[in-house]
């Protein structure tokens, strides 16, 4: 069954994902470095894993599978998911895909490279009213497309 796990300790979209998976009845596994607050849901779970650097994106790996869903900013963990065979998309509602993950991966090195240079400063800008409402939107077509690729359940 098609699962949702979010790297959830900077994600801006938890809400959104709850929204989604609620209208879809799907499972929700928050993955973070430190407790946080989630809705008692029995369908939404807070996996903790140790502070230790990427510690979020070995688990996250470690438990995806090829129908689920990665909800990451996390270029490097969203090609690692990719390769497992599941799907990723950021929270500005960007899918990550076999055909632009290596431009992400790129731009993501040149503006790592610019930083430490000190040519540019500061990071994304601020998620917007538009990218939550594009996520929302990209993250319902993502589910419907997994959905209508599993085969069905009925006898």
């Amino acid at each position: 069954m098609l699962h949702i796990f979010v790297d959830a300790d900077s994600c801006p979209v938890k809400q959104e994902v709850y929204r989604v998976a609620s209208r879809y009845g799907l499972d929700v596994t928050l993955v973070a470095n430190s407790w946080m607050r989630v809705p008692n849901e029995r369908w939404i779970v807070l996996k903790v894993v140790d502070d230790k650097f990427d510690a979020a994106d070995d688990w996250i790996v470690e438990q995806v599978e090829p129908h689920d869903i990665v909800v990451t900013a996390d270029i490097p963990l969203a090609s690692r998911c990719l390769k497992k065979g599941s799907s990723a998309i950021g929270p500005t509602g960007k899918p990550f895909t076999e055909n632009n993950i290596g431009d992400a991966v790129a731009t993501r090195d040149l503006l790592s490279e610019l930083r430490s240079t000190g040519e540019i400063t500061g990071g994304p800008p601020p998620l917007r009213k538009r990218d939550r409402s594009r996520f929302l939107q990209k993250l319902d077509d993502l589910i419907q497309s997994i959905l209508r690729k599993q085969p069905s359940n009925k006898t």
